[in-house]
């Protein structure tokens, strides 16, 4: 697996560095935001490594800045950062995985594998409901002519939807079938790319919504 690491405390790098190359994974490692930038720009990674306060250009910006770019490698976010607010934050800008420090190396291994073994390549497609259309090969959701950014997450959500119009789904199902079973999260996590969904669906005037019920779950339906 081939890793970006972008983390300003060198000792904290090298440590991430030596213990990801034992488990016979490839890691580049920069210490700020724009030469993380220029990195993902030439070359294509696995999984993406974050900090979020670093120096030149902070995680969050440059995450933003790589999805505005097409870049849908899976990101995960490794910060002293622990507030809610700051989880939403990165979620928002497009991130896959959160984890605060400090934390155990053997559980960053453990979602670094989570994700990329959910990053592999999109087959060259496209799923339709309604006016709604995800084209996976650029990883987007379409309505005509309006076209909107997916993160990896909010792909796999929106795909799994698609593949089953109309089903309602708990968040654990959501849960189970699109982070896995051996991921770290919650319900919060589903709820909030859920949110993010919606108003991008809003954005697109798409005649398609996430429709939830009380104690049944969430489905994706077409609307009048």
């Amino acid at each position: 697996m081939f890793l970006l690491l972008a983390e300003d405390e060198e000792a904290m790098a090298e440590a991430i560095v030596a213990f990801l190359s034992y488990h016979k994974m490839t890691v580049d490692w920069v210490s700020d935001g724009l030469s993380a930038l220029e990195a993902a720009r030439q070359k294509n990674y696995d999984v993406i490594i974050l900090d979020i306060m670093m120096p030149g250009m902070d995680g969050i910006t440059l995450l933003r800045q790589l999805r505005a770019m097409g870049n849908t490698a899976p990101a995960l976010f490794l910060t002293a950062k622990s507030e809610l607010r700051d989880k939403i934050h990165g979620f928002e800008a497009g991130s896959d995985d959160y984890l605060t420090k400090p934390f155990a190396m053997e559980e960053l291994l453990l979602r670094v594998n989570a994700l990329g073994r959910r990053g592999k390549p999109f087959q060259g497609e496209c799923m339709s409901l309604a006016d709604l259309m995800l084209d996976k090969s650029a990883v987007m959701l379409r309505v005509g002519e309006k076209s909107c950014p997916l993160s990896h997450r909010e792909y796999q959500l929106m795909e799994h939807f698609m593949r089953h119009p109309r089903m309602f789904f708990s968040a654990d199902q959501l849960l189970d079938s699109v982070w896995g079973m051996d991921a770290f999260f919650d319900q919060g996590t589903v709820w909030a790319h859920i949110s993010y969904l919606r108003k991008k669906l809003e954005m697109l005037d798409a005649h398609v919504a996430i429709r939830s019920k009380r104690g049944i779950g969430y489905s994706l339906e077409e609307i009048t």
